[in-house]
Parts: C-alpha cells; sequence; structure tokens
C-alpha cells in the first residue's frame, strides 16, 4: 500500500511504515506528512489486523530531518512574521501523538541517518533497534533553531540532562554503538541483519497479547509525568482494562495447563 512518499508492507500481523523518498533521504515534506497521516488511518483500522508495527527509512537514511530544500522558504517573511513552528502545530503533532497512543508496539529500525525531526521519530520506538552504520543527530543548532518533534522531552528521560544538553547544543553525531552504551537506545545489528531483526522482533510482539502491551506502553509513557501515588492507580486501572481481556483468559489457562498461550489481541 503506497501513500504520498511513504509506504505499508504487511509481513503477517505486522505492518512496516516505510520512509520513502530516498532521494532526499528521506527528509520530512508536507507531502510526506500527508502520507503519514493517511497511513495511520490505515494502520489503526483494526481490520487490516495489525498487530505490531515498525517504522523504518528506505534506501540508505532513516529520516534526515525536515526537508529545508522544497516550498516557500520562511526567509520570504519579515522577521516578525515568521513562524518556524507553524508545522509542528499543524502537521508534526498530530502525527507524533498518533504514534504515541497507537495501540500496538512500536519498533523503529533505523537504518543510516536519524537527524532532526528524524531523530525524533526515532525515538518515539518502544524498541528502538539501528544497524552498525546508523547515526543520531540534534541537528537544529545547525540551522539556528531549537530541537523539536518531543525532543527536549524525550532525550533527558532516554539518556540523561547532561547528555541531552550536550547533543542539542553541540550538534554532534551519535555513533548507533555510543546511542546503545548511553541508553538511547535497545539493540544494533550489522546494517544487513537490521530488518530481518527487527520484523523477528515485531513478529514476537504481535503474538503476544497486544491488550495488555498495549496498556504496557500507555503507562510508561505516563509514568515520567506522574507522582508514585498516580503511577500506582494508572496501573490499577491498566490491570482492570487488561483482566477484561480474553488474552488473560488464554494465559491464564495456557499456565495452569503447561501450554505455550495462543493470544488473539483481544
Amino acid at each position: 500500500m503506497k501513500f504520498e512518499h511513504v509506504k505499508i508492507d504487511t509481513i503477517g500481523r505486522v505492518g512496516v511504515l516505510t520512509l520513502n523518498h530516498p532521494e532526499v533521504l528521506n527528509a520530512v515534506s508536507p507531502p510526506m506528512l500527508q502520507g503519514l497521516w493517511s497511513a495511520m488511518n490505515y494502520i489503526d483500522n483494526p481490520q487490516h489486523g495489525f498487530r505490531a508495527l515498525v517504522l523504518t527509512g528506505e534506501g540508505r537514511a532513516f529520516c534526515a530531518g525536515a526537508n529545508l530544500s522544497g516550498g516557500a522558504s520562511s526567509n520570504a517573511f519579515a522577521p516578525e512574521d515568521r513562524d518556524a513552528g507553524a508545522m509542528l502545530e499543524t502537521a508534526y503533532h498530530p502525527f507524533l501523538r498518533r504514534l504515541r497512543n497507537l495501540k500496538m508496539p512500536l519498533v523503529t529500525a533505523v537504518n543510516g541517518a536519524a537527524a532532526g525531526v528524524g531523530m525524533s521519530f526515532a525515538m518515539m520506538g518502544d524498541m528502538i533497534l539501528a544497524g552498525k552504520s546508523a547515526y543520531f543527530l540534534q541537528a537544529f543548532r545547525r540551522i539556528g533553531l531549537v530541537p523539536d518533534g518531543g525532543s527536549t522531552w524525550l532525550l533527558p528521560r532516554l539518556v540523561g540532562l547532561a547528555r541531552a544538553k550536550e547533543l542539542s547544543l553541540m550538534g554532534e553525531k551519535l555513533s548507533a554503538d555510543k546511542a546503545l552504551d548511553w541508553g538511547l537506545i535497545n539493540r544494533v545489528y550489522d546494517d544487513a541483519a537490521l530488518m530481518p531483526q527487527a520484523l523477528a522482533l515485531a513478529e514476537e510482539l504481535a503474538a503476544g497479547p497486544t491488550v495488555a502491551l498495549s496498556h504496557i506502553r500507555n503507562l510508561y509513557w505516563q509514568s515520567p509525568d506522574n507522582t508514585y501515588e498516580e503511577q500506582l492507580n494508572a496501573e490499577r486501572q491498566a490491570q482492570k482494562l487488561a483482566g477484561r481481556a480474553d488474552d488473560f483468559a488464554e494465559g491464564v489457562s495456557a499456565f495452569q495447563g503447561k501450554r505455550k498461550a495462543e493470544f488473539k489481541g483481544r
């Protein structure tokens, strides 16, 4: 299934959402954002049966950030009329919120550069995998802008405040191996093994109790802003909902019968 600069492949119960504009290293443009929105409508439709999602890039890059070569330049406006954040509010943020609220596990498979908002996209993964040649770059300072796409919220929580500020203020590339060492990502693979490993991991998640997995990812999104008491209450509510799912009954039955559970995602 193809959309504007985006495509979706179906591999079993896994959807593979690919940024598909390799000529510009999958840099994000307004047409791509529209394509991503349409793709998310397709993915979120339960009739299509997706139970896990992989996000990756076509070609030799994951995403090189915003496409600065197309469309009207903000420099055409007087300084007081420029609004470099307008597209964030109207297009980027709605897409990022859809990833945050996704009802299935999200695996990001980072091939090559993940720069600017492309790094923000990569960090949205519940599991973040990278090829050996991948790197991460807070490129904003290079053009006189600030980190966006949720970077200033995500980065300190993933690598700590000191390292987050270093990446943003210095604008230096962070290799895949160093990103793993810093705790930014989960796993590093040889480039050729990245997608097979990402698909295997996504299929393992898709075969799991995806109702519970959806609640798990939501709890961890809530956790940084909650007090301990608030998180206890959030866990209690999520457990109530997970316990009503058929997968819970199947999990208990499989445990008691000493067999492998066959979760249905409902």
